[in-house]
This record gives structure tokens, C-alpha cells and sequence, in this order.
């Protein structure tokens, strides 16, 4: 039992405590004062404010309670109960207690405990403590009067116990009514009753068993199911933690009580009419109290009235109020509609209520006269003071209460006697007149009834003192420009003081109408200077003296501030910077504060959870903006004297919020309206929304726009195809970007219909000459427009009288045989389904399959140009024997052998392609010097046609190519033996060499250029004398032919020192430093030239006109602008990677060349843009020089 006993304490404990009785913080709002015009000098005029309204305790005065318990209860588990009573007063004040009373010793029992000058005992929680239960009143007594508290009850409460008893077992009939009562110990309140069963599950409660307010269980009718031997009352005081629990109760219930007293047979049918049904009957309140009864409730208070019926059927209750109509939402039902509850109780609550049990068989009524009555309340209280001598004191007591309250008066806490008080005392007033020093007292009125008492309490202070400075003197005071400042001079007079103030030396009151001077002596400065800093002096006077002090004022520069950006707009995700600068006075300087808020809430490194939020004094930067970020935040620079804000409002912009609620209206067959609500713009207003679409039927998941709405539109009438189930989402599009998409709409299915439109791009294909393919588009899946989707297919000869012909395909193709080759055709393809035709298709003409041309060109001529280039002419083919669309020229040719030698070659075909029907086309990159033969053929789409027969023509000679090598053989100090070798290619007879030298150094200055020419063909090496020892030259050498020179081929050294004989590299040519150098860069020239020909053979781009200036022809030089008219080009552009030339005067080539003179060739001669790799002569290979030397190949410089 006791373990249930305390799980039953921990379950109403916790039901009690948590469920709806819990504490609810109170939030402290701090408000900050930062008008201009009001500085921190406001806090010190409100403590002066109101400590005017105080005696200085250094003035005699009548003792003042200033601090009192109100009624305690003396818990069994505290460890000492305190009774406080606390008070002021000039003299010290003794102190005096009554209990019930009578005077009470606190020295009588050595368990309490007093402290000095005060009131307050402490009652120690040992042994029995009930004596000390009454209601205790403290008197404070000076030579001057005697103050009076209120009354303080104090309650020792018993711990609460049920009686031991024996509680004999309830036997009834089925349908009786049956009381179990509980009867709870008295305790503490509140108080709360439970019916559980020995294993703690709760009594069922409904309209037939309950409880009533006093904690009994009543039964309206007994079944033989509440039959049990553990009905227990448990009664729970929170206040003392404590449950106790009474003796179980056993409820027999039998179906007929005495069925066993007769041995007859009928005796059960018999006993069965004795339970028969029953009108209500009251239980609560009793049958004994009458029809009627009054009930006061306190106003404020709660009311309940309760009634609680049996019989059978069971009873139903109902409430009416009898005068005036039942308030709305103002009573309850409870306990089954047992109780009528009525909370925070009015006036308009007072008058008769009727509550009704009713079953089938009757019902019984009872009404409740309800009377509200009030405990008493102040009207007026007296008011106590400061009195002067001769004035009038007149003192007001009033309160109001039902019954109407009693006021009493009392002086000093003794009632007065009225034949020795000189004053006039009536209910609600006392008077005097012409106030003595003697009359000094505490006035008492107490107001009454049988529901309160109400005590207030009077100081009545005559005084006649001169006046009081409590301010000190010499005082400094700071405050900032602009900003008023106050200056303090508290005083203390009766009869009260005059008071002034100066400034500095003068002796006149400040008068202006920025000095105002308030009732309690502060001097108020507005709108304060820097003239204003100066000494001042408060003086005060009165008829019995006069006291003065001074202040000394100091006017500081104000603080500003200003943050910027000022209303930044910041995209979500971003960052931002806001910064807080200030100007404030040097001598505020330790007390300036910088501090952030966000939307009136301070931020403090403490209160910022979120990382991306850092505050550094002046600044606050925000990473990774989000949308919570947005708001204003305020920079709050404060000193000691002044504080300023300053705002900014940060807008945080982001992508619209997805829309919202999509609906659909205006259903037609081809179109809908589609509405929807606008998600957040996020700052950024919605400048368009985009319409998507998703279908079921041939791309279900797939969502395509379907239509875009301007502005901020949230409807739109939505153009539809047949046979289609749509269903719809909306994107919002602002400045920012797109939105998430909204979630879609309902489906909505078009009807099918006859397609809108035919296939396009009807077109002809044919791969052989007897056949034409016919082909189109098919219809996009949504383009359908219904079920059964084919093509019907017309076709007839174009220029020949005769009917369509027609076929229906479901595919998109359709192939006719047997058609004469190169034929034209009309052709019309028109889509049907099985709601109809398509509407009337447009006729394409198209031609049947192509064959090879069956004819060569004729007349075929070739004009020499120069040495590499020449110009072929030819008649084209008639029209009828191309056979097809023609698509061009193709010119074939081949060297059959050289000039030089006489050699025969193997013929090694080259060919280019002339677009279009043209006669003549440009064959470049000839070999000069060298017999070739050539043919012309015209080709369509087919292939190629039959070629023309060959046509021998020569090129003339050419200028040689660079020779292969040029090596120093040997230097000395005024002399140099060269050697070289021949030409790759001579491209003619050659006819001598030319050889160039000149002086360079480090410094890039170049001596004059010498020329040696050689006119023996065979001549490959030269000594040069003359030169200047230890001097660096280089050496140019070139082959010649009967068209010219060609490309230098160059090398340089140093001629040795006086008596020194060593070539340039003689010395260090067996270095095995230098032999690793030429080793790294001959594998570095084998990488670069690999990669060159990788590129050459990719088809790397370059264009005519720089393979021409790196490859200058002599002979293309003087080629005349007329032959190629129909190509220009006038850039004159560098050489590029080239030094100056010998003489200064040669300059990059133009162009001679139409690209579409030259045709499209073989082995990627020519790129995309019409430029053609590789030499005309088609040499591909790079000068280069055996042996020890250079391998460049520029230009000689000129000095």
C-alpha cells in the first residue's frame, strides 16, 4: 500500500504541477531612450523625482512600515517560518506585536528568533508548533507615533488523516441508488479527491456514477457490474505533498436482494416487479432543502452550483437561468453537466438559477438564488505629508464592498477618543486645522465587512526646519552639444523653499528660455553649447533659512555615426560588408561603444550561433546571405553621456517561391485558362512566368514550355493540341532567376481532331538511276492531333498531262521504281488520322535518281602562269549528258618527267575540284622545270563522268631552293674558308652561287653587307680575307638560276685574337659540355619537326598568303593583278618571324590567287577556308645545314 500510495503522489504531483499550472517567464523589454533631447541626466532627474517625495532620514519623522508578510502558512517540511516587519523612521523605531490581539512576547518561547532594529522574528520548526497559528499584528513607535501593519495570519496546518474505521459492505438491489462518501480531512487547499481502485485505475465517471464537489460518489443507479470490494478515496494536498487514502468500501449489488426468502417457483418473476422504474430525485442539493436555495459567491471568485440526481432511466441534467439569459462563453458544464461553473463572477452574473433531472418517468427541479457580494475596495485612501505650521490637513477614507464596508479611524494604533481630539472626525474624513508640531501622527482608516478588511495608512509630518541641500556640492556634470543637461540641487524645506540658480560671477537668476528649473531644484539646460561649460550655483531659501551649492558643467562635441552601404540589396548566397563609422570627443574616449542590432534584438558574439555571421567592432559581415538575414540593422554608438543610432535596411533578393494553388477554368476543346497564385518575389518582382507542360500519352515525365506570361499576370488562356492529357506547372522568372517549379495542376485531356498541318521537308532521294525515294518529316507525336496517323502520298510527272498517283504509307518514306533516270516529279504529302484529312498539301517538285555523267569535257588549254602555277580552260558537257544535278570540274594531273635531268616518273596523280559549272580553274604547287600531262571530267552526285584526253604542258624554270649545308671550315684571324652544299632542288640549270657577309655583335649592331658573286655553277667552297680579327660575322650563301637567287642558307663565328688559330668551335667542339648541349638540342629540333608534321598532315590552317611569304617566288612576284581579277586581296603584312632584307626595299607578297580559281584537292591540300597546305612546289622539307652550324634560313641583315 504504501508503494501505491506514493506512485498515486508522483502521478498527481506531475498532473498538478505540469499540466497547465506551470510558470510562464515574463519577457524584460529594455527600451533605450535616444531622443536628442534626452540623455543619460534623465535617469538621475527620475531618482531625484522621486526621492523628493521622501523625509531625509536626517529629519525627525514618524516611523513608516516599510516592509510586511502577508498571510503564511507554516509547511511541516520548512525548516523556520519568518514573519517580517520592517520600518523608518526618525527616532529609530521600537517594535511591538499583538497575536489575536493581545499583546505577544517574542521573548515568551525561546524558538523564535529577533533581529536587531527590526521587527522581523523567525519561528524555528521545532516540536509543536500550533500555538503559534493566529493572526499577528506589528507596531513601529517613535517619540513622534507609532505606525501599524496590516494583519498577518499565520497557519500551522495538522498533517491531514482519514480516521481508522471499519466500513461495513454496501448490499443492494440492481437499479438502487447508492452514496459512497468520502469525507476528507481538512488541510491546506486546494484540495483534490480521486476514486481509484486498489490498483490505481480510476473510477469510471458518467451521468450515472460521479462526484460531487465534496469528494462523495454517487451512484444514480446501480448495475451488477459496479459491484466491487476496493473503492478507495484518495484525498491530495499539493501545498503539504501529501495524499492519504481512506479504508476501502465494498459495493455488492444483487439482481433481487431477497430472492432466496420465497420457495416459490414463480418467486423470481415476482421479485422482478419490485424493481421498477422511477421519476429523478435530488440528491445534492437534498429534498429537505426545498425547492429553493441561496448561494453567495464573491465577485471575482468562482461559482459553482451543483446538482446531483438518481433514478431510473438515468437522469439528465440541464441549466437555465430563470432572470435574464445565461452569459456566452462565460459557464461551463462539468461533472456531466452536474455542476454549472461560473468563473471571474460579475455583477450581471447575480440572479436565479434552475437546474432539471429528467428521465422518461418525471423530473425534479431546484433553484439557486445566487447573490455576488465584494470583500471591501478603496475608493479613496488617505494621503499623508508634509505639513507646515498654520496649514489645514484634511484626510479621506473611502471604500465600497457588499455588505456595505465599515470604515474605522485610528491614531498612532489606538482607536481615537473623540472628546480629547481637537480635530473633526466623520466616516469617511478627518480635518484639523491650524497644524501644531504636535500633531504630528500616523492616521489609520480601516474599511470592513464579513468578506475583508482593508487598512491605510497616514503620516502626517509637521515640520518646521530651514531648507536641505541633499545634492552635494561641487559636483561636475558632463553632457554633449545639442543635448540637454541637468543639473541637480534636491531639497528638503518646510515650509517650502524658493529656489534659483547662477551662473559663473553673476548674481542674476537664469531667466532664458533654454534654462528651465523644475519642482525638485534640477536646473534643465536645452539644447546645450559649448558657452554653456561653467561653474553654477543652486540657491535655496525659506523663512527660517537659506542653503547654496554649486556645479560645475562641461559640454562634449556629440557622437556621430553613419553605416553604409546605406539599404543594400544582396543577392541570397552572397556577402556583404556593413560598416559603422563615428566621430565622437576625445575625452568620451573610454567609455565609446560600438554595438549591432538586427530588428530591435542586440547582437552579441554570444547570442550569433550562426557562423556566417561575424561582428569586429565597426563592422558586421554576413557570408552566405539567406533570407532570414534581411532586416534593419541598427550601428548604437553610446558614451557616458550620449547614444546615436544609425540604420540600414538590408534586402536580401532571391528567386521567386515556386506558386501556388493552380487552377483551372474556361474548359474548351483547344484551349484552357490556367490560374495561379504568386509565390514570394523575395524583393525582386516577378517579370514573367513560364507555363510548362507534361503529357501522358507520348513523353509522359517529359516537361516542355508551353507558353510564358509578362509581368506579374497569374492567369493565362493556354492554346492546346487535340489528343492530348496535359497537365500543367508555372516557373516565376524575376531579375534574380527562376523559381522551383509550382507542384501541377489536375490532368486535363483535349478530344482528338483531324490533324492541323502536313509533313515538311518533302524531299527526293535516290541511289540508283531507275528509282525515286521520296521522303518528309513525319508529324511530331503531339502534331498528330488523334489516332490512326498516316501519310497519303501523291505523285505525278512534272510537264506531263496525267492523273495523281496515290498511296497511303505509315512511315515516312516512299520508294518508286522503274522511273526514268533524272526525271522532275510533283509531290504532295498530306497527313490523315481517324478523324480526317489534314488540310491541302503544297506541291514540291523533286527528280528521280541521278546517273554518272555520259560525256568528258572538251577543248581543254593550259595557260603557264609561272613556274608552279598555271591555268587550265575547258568547254563543259551539255546539260542532258551531265545526267543529274551537276556538281563540278575535277582536274587531274601528273609529272611525267623532269627538265633538268630528263628522268621519267612514276605518275603520281594529283587532282582538284572546281565547284559549280564553271571552264577554267588555277593548278598551284607545280614543280618547276618539269613536263606534266592533265585531264578535265565532269561529276554530279552520282560520281564521276568520263575524263577528257591528256594535255601535255611544261613549267619553266624556277629559283633553286636554300642550299643544303653551309659550314666554316676554317677560321683565322683576318680570314675564312666556307663550304656548302647543293640545292634539294635546283628547279633549273643553276648558274652560280652568291655569297654575303657582314659584321654583327651582342649589341645588335650589323656592319655593312659585302657581296662575292660566283658564276661557276660548280664552286662549293670560298676563302674570304681581309677580315678583322676577333670579330663575329655572319655568312649568307644562295643558289642561282637563270629566274634568280633563292633563299639564303646562313651560319656565323668569330675570327681568332692576334696569334691565335682556332675556329669558333674548335675549341670547344671536343668539350663534353658542349657535345651534351648539341645532343639536348638536336633531340628538341627532331621533337619540333615531328610535331610540324603531325600538325601538316592534321591539316593545321594556315593561310595562301603566309605559305606565300614564307616561300617567296621571284617569278610570282611579277605576275600582274589582271590574270587572277577575279581574287584581291590588299593586306600587306610582314613576313613573319623574318629579319630586313638585304637591300630594305622586299616586301611581303600579295596575293595573286582566287580560291576558287584553285579548286579543292587531294591529300588535304586545301583546308575548309579555302587555304591550301603546303608549298606550291609541294616541297615539304625544311633547309638545313650539315655539319657544325646554324640551319636558319632568313634574309641577310642590312646595316
Amino acid at each position: 500500500m504504501k508503494e501505491q500510495l506514493q506512485r498515486l503522489l508522483r502521478i498527481v504531483l506531475s498532473s498538478l504541477f505540469l499540466n497547465g499550472n506551470q510558470f510562464k517567464p515574463l519577457r524584460v523589454m529594455e527600451m533605450l531612450l535616444s531622443t536628442k533631447r534626452i540623455t543619460v541626466c534623465l535617469f538621475f532627474f527620475v531618482l531625484s523625482l522621486a526621492a523628493a517625495t521622501e523625509i531625509p532620514l536626517s529629519v525627525a519623522q514618524l516611523p513608516t512600515i516599510t516592509e510586511q508578510s502577508e498571510t503564511q502558512v507554516a509547511y511541516p517540511f520548512d525548516e523556520n517560518f519568518t514573519v517580517k516587519c520592517e520600518a523608518r523612521g526618525n527616532p529609530q523605531p521600537i517594535f511591538n506585536w499583538t497575536k489575536d490581539g493581545k499583546p505577544f512576547d517574542l521573548l515568551s518561547d525561546p524558538r523564535i528568533i529577533t533581529l536587531n532594529n527590526s521587527g522581523t522574528f523567525v519561528i524555528q520548526n521545532h516540536g509543536i508548533i500550533s500555538s503559534f497559528q493566529g493572526k499577528y499584528r506589528c507596531y513601529a513607535s517613535n517619540a513622534l507615533g507609532t505606525a501599524m501593519s496590516k494583519e498577518i495570519e499565520l497557519i500551522v496546518p495538522s498533517v491531514p488523516k482519514f480516521p481508522k474505521e471499519k466500513i461495513e459492505p454496501l448490499d443492494v438491489e440492481h437499479g438502487d441508488s447508492v452514496i459512497l462518501h468520502c469525507n476528507p480531512p481538512k488541510g491546506i487547499p486546494p484540495l483534490h479527491i480521486y476514486w481509484m481502485n486498489i490498483d490505481l485505475q480510476h473510477i469510471p465517471q458518467d451521468e450515472r456514477v460521479s462526484m460531487s464537489l465534496k469528494g462523495d460518489l454517487y451512484f444514480a443507479n446501480v448495475e451488477e457490474n459496479d459491484s466491487r470490494s476496493d473503492y478507495c478515496c484518495f484525498a491530495a494536498f499539493p501545498k503539504l505533498r501529501t495524499i492519504v487514502q481512506k479504508m476501502p468500501m465494498t459495493l455488492k449489488v444483487s439482481r433481487f436482494k431477497h430472492a432466496n426468502d420465497s420457495g416459490s417457483p414463480n418467486a423470481a418473476v415476482t421479485k422482478a416487479n419490485f424493481i421498477k422504474e422511477r421519476k429523478p430525485k435530488l440528491l445534492i442539493p437534498p429534498e429537505s432543502a426545498g425547492g429553493s436555495s441561496s448561494v453567495t459567491v464573491i465577485k471575482g471568485g468562482v461559482l459553482q452550483l451543483e446538482c446531483i440526481a438518481e433514478g431510473l432511466p438515468t437522469p439528465h441534467l440541464s441549466w437555465v437561468k430563470i432572470t435574464g439569459n445565461l452569459p456566452k462563453d462565460k459557464p461551463v458544464t462539468d461533472k456531466f453537466g452536474k455542476v454549472l461553473k461560473i468563473e471571474n463572477v460579475s455583477a450581471a452574473d447575480e440572479g436565479t438559477y434552475q437546474c432539471t433531472a429528467s428521465n422518461s418517468v418525471g423530473r425534479a427541479k431546484h433553484e439557486f438564488h445566487v447573490h455576488v457580494e465584494e470583500p471591501p475596495r478603496w475608493i479613496k485612501e488617505p494621503r499623508g505629508g508634509v505639513y507646515s505650521l498654520g496649514e489645514n490637513l484634511l484626510l479621506l477614507c473611502k471604500a465600497i464592498g457588499s455588505p456595505e464596508p465599515t470604515i474605522q479611524w485610528k491614531i498612532n494604533g489606538m482607536p481615537i477618543d473623540s472628546r480629547t481630539f481637537r480635530g473633526r472626525i466623520s466616516d469617511g474624513e478627518i480635518s484639523l486645522t491650524n497644524l501644531q508640531l504636535q500633531d504630528s501622527a500616523v492616521y489609520h482608516c480601516e474599511a470592513s465587512n464579513k468578506h475583508g478588511t482593508l487598512l491605510a495608512s497616514a503620516n502626517v509630518n509637521v515640520l518646521n526646519i530651514a531648507p536641505l541641500i541633499l545634492t552635494s556640492d561641487g559636483e561636475n556634470y558632463a553632457a554633449v552639444v545639442g543635448y540637454s543637461a541637468f543639473l541637480h540641487c534636491e531639497i528638503f524645506a518646510s515650509p517650502a523653499a524658493d529656489i534659483r540658480w547662477t551662473k559663473d560671477d553673476s548674481i542674476e537668476p537664469l531667466s532664458a528660455l533654454r534654462y528651465e528649473l523644475n519642482k525638485n531644484g534640477t536646473l534643465e539646460i536645452k539644447e546645450t553649447k559649448k558657452e554653456d561649460s561653467g561653474s553654477y550655483a543652486c540657491w535655496a531659501a525659506n523663512s527660517v533659512g537659506k542653503r547654496a551649492i554649486t556645479a560645475n558643467l562641461d559640454i562634449r562635441d556629440a557622437t556621430k555615426i553613419v553605416v553604409t552601404p546605406k539599404n543594400p540589396q544582396v543577392l541570397k548566397s552572397h556577402s556583404i560588408l556593413l560598416k559603422c563609422q563615428s566621430e565622437y570627443d576625445s575625452h568620451l574616449k573610454n567609455s565609446f561603444k560600438l554595438s549591432w542590432r538586427k530588428d530591435g534584438y542586440e547582437l552579441s558574439v554570444s547570442s550569433i550561433q550562426d557562423s556566417r555571421i561575424m561582428m569586429d567592432m565597426d563592422t558586421l559581415f554576413i557570408s552566405n546571405v539567406m533570407l532570414e538575414d534581411q532586416g534593419v540593422y541598427t550601428c548604437v554608438a553610446s558614451t557616458s553621456l550620449d547614444s546615436v543610432t544609425a540604420k540600414t535596411r538590408l534586402i536580401v533578393l532571391d528567386v521567386p517561391d515556386p506558386p501556388e494553388d493552380l487552377q483551372l477554368s474556361e474548359h474548351q476543346n483547344r484551349s484552357v485558362r490556367l490560374s495561379w497564385k504568386a509565390g514570394a518575389s523575395h524583393n525582386s518582382p516577378v517579370n514573367e512566368s513560364i507555363i510548362e507542360f507534361e503529357e501522358s500519352r507520348w513523353e509522359p515525365g517529359r516537361w516542355q514550355e508551353l507558353a510564358r506570361a509578362t509581368g506579374n499576370t497569374t492567369t493565362t488562356l493556354l492554346i492546346l493540341a487535340p489528343y492530348t492529357n496535359y497537365q500543367f506547372r508555372v516557373v516565376s522568372v524575376n531579375a534574380v532567376g527562376r523559381s522551383q517549379p509550382s507542384k501541377p495542376s489536375l490532368r486535363y485531356a483535349t478530344p482528338p481532331a483531324a490533324p492541323d498541318k502536313n509533313p515538311e521537308n518533302i524531299r527526293v532521294e535516290a541511289s540508283e538511276p531507275n528509282e525515286m525515294v521520296m521522303k518528309w518529316e513525319p508529324l511530331k507525336p503531339m502534331e498528330r492531333n488523334g489516332p490512326g496517323l498516316e501519310y497519303k502520298v501523291s505523285w505525278r510527272q512534272r510537264g506531263v498531262e496525267t492523273e495523281w498517283n496515290e498511296e497511303t504509307v505509315k512511315k515516312h518514306s516512299l520508294t518508286l521504281r522503274n522511273t526514268p533516270t533524272f526525271v522532275p516529279y510533283e509531290i504532295k504529302v498530306q497527313a490523315i488520322n481517324n478523324l480526317g484529312a489534314g488540310p491541302e498539301p503544297n506541291i514540291t517538285t523533286g527528280y528521280s535518281g541521278e546517273d554518272i555523267p555520259d560525256a568528258a569535257p572538251s577543248g581543254v588549254s593550259v595557260d603557264i602562269v609561272n613556274s608552279t602555277l598555271v591555268k587550265v580552260f575547258w568547254f563543259g558537257i551539255p546539260r542532258d549528258r551531265v545526267r543529274g544535278h551537276l556538281r563540278g570540274y575535277k582536274v587531274s594531273w601528273w609529272k611525267t618527267k623532269s627538265m633538268l635531268d630528263g628522268k621519267r616518273h612514276h605518275p603520281e596523280k594529283h587532282f582538284l575540284t572546281f565547284v559549280g559549272d564553271r571552264n577554267y580553274g588555277m593548278i598551284p604547287g607545280l614543280e618547276p622545270f618539269s613536263e606534266f600531262r592533265l585531264t578535265v571530267l565532269a561529276y554530279n552526285s552520282k560520281g564521276d563522268g568520263p575524263e577528257s584526253a591528256p594535255v601535255v604542258f611544261e613549267t619553266p624554270e624556277g629559283v633553286p631552293e636554300q642550299p643544303r649545308f653551309l659550314k666554316i671550315l676554317n677560321f683565322d684571324k683576318d680570314s675564312v674558308t666556307l663550304s656548302w652544299g647543293h640545292p634539294k632542288r635546283a628547279n633549273g640549270h643553276i648558274t652560280g652561287y652568291n655569297l654575303q657577309y657582314q659584321i654583327i655583335n651582342e649589341t645588335h649592331e650589323i656592319g655593312p653587307l659585302v657581296d662575292v658573286s660566283m658564276a661557276n655553277h660548280t664552286t662549293l667552297s670560298w676563302r674570304l680575307t681581309d677580315l678583322s680579327p676577333s670579330t663575329k660575322y655572319k655568312f649568307y650563301v644562295k643558289a642561282c638560276t637563270a629566274k634568280g637567287c633563292g633563299k639564303p642558307v646562313t651560319e656565323e663565328g668569330l675570327t681568332v685574337a692576334q696569334g691565335t688559330y682556332a675556329g669558333i668551335y674548335d675549341g670547344i667542339s671536343t668539350q663534353g659540355w658542349f657535345i651534351g648541349l648539341m645532343c639536348a638540342i638536336a633531340l628538341l629540333t627532331l621533337m619540333l619537326l615531328t610535331i610540324c608534321f603531325v600538325r601538316r598532315n592534321k591539316g593545321g590552317k594556315y593561310s595562301v598568303k603566309e605559305k606565300e611569304d614564307l616561300h617567296p617566288d621571284p617569278e610570282a612576284q611579277s605576275i600582274k593583278d589582271e590574270i587572277f581579277g577575279e581574287y584581291s586581296d590588299s593586306d600587306e603584312k610582314p613576313l613573319k618571324g623574318s629579319l630586313r632584307s638585304v637591300n630594305g626595299d622586299i616586301k611581303a607578297t600579295e596575293s595573286a590567287d582566287s580560291l576558287v580559281d584553285y579548286g579543292e584537292g587531294e591529300h588535304g591540300m586545301f583546308n575548309e577556308d579555302g587555304s591550301f597546305i603546303g608549298a606550291y612546289s609541294g616541297s615539304k622539307e625544311k633547309g638545313s645545314v650539315e655539319g657544325n652550324g646554324s640551319s636558319t634560313a632568313t634574309f641577310p641583315l642590312h646595316a
